[in-house]
């Protein structure tokens, strides 16, 4: 006669009655295992099912592999080692530490000590292809930034001033600086960036350069790839390109820097005696006046 192990816990039944569950019917089997598991608290190891259920490494690799998974770091695990500790043999444990490195759970390399002695140095992978084959520790994670503070502005380069930041001079730079996105859209600009930009061309106006020279000269060559920081670039040749300032001249001598005006057509700044029109719109046989 045949006695129930009363040492099993009952199952609790479901609402379904087991329908509809895929595991269900394997459960069910007279005969199956029965799991009477006890959470662990301390000394356990995590083991995937990737390793424990693996369709092609043998028991003898498997059950090595959770042996060599449990042990702390620098415990020695060469064949000696273990062949003192399990009653299998440096044969059959030989062969099981070929299998785990030929799918990834060991990896073994050849090393050389301060003593010129050769030593093999054992890394367990617990799940293999997550590490990215590096022996090294992980970089540290980058630190997150705070939910809505913006992030932290990179501060462009420094610009020349000019001798004397007239209101007009530098309401003609911050034209200048407009009419730029006109001739490459890349070199749109926020107004923080203008606003520290505007002394910088003010500066180049300065030098008895044309508005139309210094547009020239901000948006000539420019690289083909795309600008990630079009602010900078302007900033840099603003610096690194700036004309020399012009002759001094003596009092006596008739005074030729004409005020800025407007072009009456395309509202570009130049320089003339009085309003008209710029160089590029002036028809052509037409003398603008001096």
């Amino acid at each position: 006669m045949d006695t129930q192990n009363t040492s099993a816990r009952p199952r609790s039944q479901s609402r379904n009655d087991g329908k509809n569950h895929p595991s269900r019917g394997t459960a069910e089997r007279p005969g199956g295992v029965v799991h009477d598991n006890t959470r662990h608290t301390t000394r356990f190891t995590v083991v995937g099912n990737h390793l424990a259920q693996h369709v092609e490494l043998s028991l003898m690799a498997i059950g090595l592999a959770v042996h060599i998974q449990s042990l702390p770091s620098g415990a020695r695990v060469d064949i000696d080692t273990l062949a003192a500790r399990f009653p299998e043999g440096k044969t059959r444990i030989a062969n099981a530490l070929r299998e785990l490195e030929a799918h990834g759970y060991l990896r073994r390399t050849r090393l050389r000590t301060e003593q010129g002695r050769m030593v093999t140095r054992t890394v367990s992978c617990n799940r293999p292809g997550r590490t990215g084959g590096e022996d090294g520790p992980s970089p540290p994670p980058r630190p997150r930034r705070a939910a809505g503070k913006p992030p932290r502005r990179r501060v462009l380069p420094s610009v020349p001033e000019p001798v004397y930041p007239t209101p007009d001079l530098l309401q003609t730079a911050l034209g200048v600086l407009s009419g730029l996105r006109r001739a490459d859209p890349r070199l749109l600009i926020s107004a923080t960036d203008a606003e520290h930009l505007v002394p910088g061309v003010a500066a180049w106006l300065e030098r008895d350069l044309t508005p139309e020279a210094v547009h020239r000269a901000l948006t000539h060559d420019l690289p083909p790839e795309p600008l990630h920081r079009p602010a900078a670039l302007l900033a840099h040749r603003l610096t690194t390109d700036l004309p020399p300032l012009p002759p001094f001249r003596a009092p006596d001598t008739p005074a030729t820097r004409h005020p800025l005006q407007n072009c009456d057509t395309c509202d570009r700044a130049y320089r003339a005696p009085g309003p008209g029109t710029c160089g590029a719109c002036t028809p052509a046989g037409t003398t603008r006046p001096t």
